[in-house]
């Protein structure tokens, strides 16, 4: 009996694992080819914030880390900055987006943000780079905060001097 035992578990094992292995493999292929059909995405950066833009021609809608734009900037100027490029290129309420930020401050994510978007929209049609060239949303906006250096208060701040 001991002999049948062996036998039988040395069989299964390996043959239940390499079904599940390639099973398992073979839907997130799948699965990956219809998301990437899906969408169009793009990075947008300002100062220390990273933002990641997914535009779905779907549905209009609006999620900033599982959050509405609403509940995620409360202020208006902010979504003003979003939104500028769908309002220069004339495609308002047509794209769901959906957003994942972090780092930085609020000017700095909704800034990441813009630039995220506006690089999706030339992703999807490259005639609308000239509009959204012309109105500065393609360019990185490389200032950052200068460090501090050894023996000042601040980046540039020292120590009042006194003459005597």
């Amino acid at each position: 009996m001991d002999k049948k035992k062996k036998i039988k578990k040395a069989a299964s094992v390996p043959i239940k694992k390499e079904k599940k292995k390639t099973v398992k493999k073979k839907v997130k292929k799948e699965v990956k080819k219809e998301i990437k059909k899906k969408y169009t995405e793009a990075v947008g950066r300002r100062k220390e914030a990273i933002a990641r833009v997914r535009l779905i021609k779907d549905k209009p809608g609006f999620i900033i880390n599982e959050k509405t734009m609403e509940e995620y900037f409360p202020l208006q100027n902010y979504h003003k900055k979003i939104l500028d490029p769908f309002r220069i290129t004339n495609l308002e309420n047509i794209f769901f987006v959906s957003i994942k930020v972090n780092g930085g401050g609020i000017t700095g994510q909704a800034e990441a943000i813009r630039l995220g978007i506006s690089r999706c929209l030339i992703k999807i049609d490259e005639k609308l780079k000239p509009t959204l060239r012309k109105a500065g949303f393609l360019t990185r906006d490389a200032r950052v905060v200068e460090r501090k250096k050894y023996g000042l208060k601040k980046a540039r701040k020292a120590a009042q001097w006194s003459k005597r």
